[in-house]
C-alpha cells in the first residue's frame, strides 16, 4: 500500500493513530491511517483515493456517540472535525459537518434565531447530529433541517432534501448508504434572544445535573424502548455502579456508562452486554445500543 502521507501532503494524516485520543470515552484502538481533511475539496481527494484503490474508508465527526473497539479500524478514517465553517442567512444557518452542535446553537442564538435550543447541550458535530438525528428534551434535528449537502462513497456531491433524508428515532438515510455529511442548513425562526438564552441555560443546567458530565463517555448508550425508559430498567435492575474493568454505569444516570478508571472498548461491551443480559432476564425487554460500535475485534 502506498504511504498516504507522502501520497497527500498537503493533508494532516497520521500512521497507526490510537483513536482513543479523539473518542469521547478515551477509549479505542489505532487507525491504520488518520487523515484531518480541512475543506471538501480534501475530503474529495481523499474519497476518490478509496474508491479507486478499495482502501476501506470510515468517517468520524466528534466522536461522541461512538465506541471504537481496541482493535482499531481498518484503512482510512477521516475526522472532520476541522470543517466547521457556519454560515447565516437570514433565517437559514448553514453548518459544516465538523462544526460543533453546541456552538452552532450559540450563533443562531447570537442572531436571535429559535429552534435549536434543543441541541444547546448535546456534543457532538453537525455531521454526526444529521446521522444520527440527534435530540434531546423533546426536541430532534430532523425538525430544523432544510437540506443536506452528502459526497457519496464514488465522490459525487448532491443535496438532500428533509424528505429525502428519512429521518426517524435515531436514524437517517445516510446511515445505510455511506454518504458522507459535509453541511446541513437549518431553517430556524427569528425570536427573543433573552428567551433563547433561558432556554438553553434551562436545558443546561437540566443536563448538569442529571448527567456524568464530569467523566468520559459516550453518552446515552441505549436507545429508548418502546414504552420505557431505558435508564430506569438499568436502575430499577440495580445495575448502577456495575463495573468491568474501568467502565462503569454512571450513579449518576444509568443511562451513561462511564471510564472510571483507564478503561477499554472492551471493558465498554462488557458492561453493554451485562446491562443488556440483566435487562432482558428481569424485564423481558431488549435494549439496543444508540452508541455506534465500529472497529476490528482486539
Amino acid at each position: 500500500m502506498e504511504n498516504l502521507i507522502t501520497t497527500f501532503p498537503e493533508i494532516e494524516i497520521k500512521e497507526h493513530e490510537p483513536l482513543a485520543h479523539y473518542t469521547n470515552t478515551k477509549t479505542g484502538g489505532p487507525a491504520d491511517w488518520l487523515a484531518f481533511p480541512v475543506d471538501v475539496a480534501q475530503v474529495q481527494q481523499l474519497v476518490d483515493y478509496c474508491h479507486q484503490t478499495g482502501l476501506a474508508l470510515t468517517v468520524i465527526g466528534n466522536a461522541s456517540n461512538l465506541i471504537v473497539r481496541d482493535g482499531g479500524i481498518e484503512g482510512l478514517v477521516m475526522i472532520l472535525t476541522r470543517m466547521q465553517t457556519v454560515k447565516v442567512e437570514g433565517t437559514m444557518v448553514t453548518a459544516a459537518a465538523g462544526a460543533s452542535y453546541i456552538e452552532v446553537t450559540k450563533i443562531a442564538r447570537d442572531h436571535s434565531l429559535t429552534g435549536l435550543e434543543f441541541a444547546a447541550g448535546i456534543p457532538g458535530s453537525i455531521g454526526g447530529a444529521i446521522f444520527m438525528n440527534a435530540g434531546a428534551y423533546g426536541g430532534e434535528t430532523k425538525t430544523v433541517v432544510d437540506h443536506v449537502t452528502v459526497m457519496e462513497r464514488d465522490g459525487q456531491i448532491h443535496q438532500l432534501s428533509n424528505e429525502e433524508m428519512d429521518f426517524g428515532y435515531r436514524h437517517s438515510a445516510v446511515q445505510a448508504s455511506g454518504a458522507i455529511v459535509l453541511d446541513a442548513t437549518f431553517a430556524l425562526k427569528l425570536g427573543d434572544q433573552n428567551a433563547i438564552t433561558a432556554q438553553m441555560e434551562n436545558l443546561n443546567a437540566r443536563r448538569a445535573a442529571k448527567q456524568p458530565l464530569e467523566l468520559p463517555s459516550c453518552g446515552s448508550v441505549f436507545k429508548r424502548p418502546t414504552g420505557y425508559f431505558a435508564g430506569k430498567l438499568i436502575h430499577d435492575a440495580g445495575l448502577q455502579g456495575y463495573t468491568s474493568g474501568g467502565a462503569q454505569v454512571s450513579t449518576k444516570h444509568a443511562g451513561f456508562i462511564v471510564n472510571v478508571n483507564h478503561g477499554t472498548a472492551t471493558d465498554y461491551l462488557n458492561v453493554i452486554h451485562h446491562v443488556q443480559e440483566t435487562v432482558q432476564e428481569k424485564f423481558g425487554v431488549q435494549l439496543e445500543t444508540e452508541v455506534r460500535i465500529i472497529g476490528r475485534q482486539s
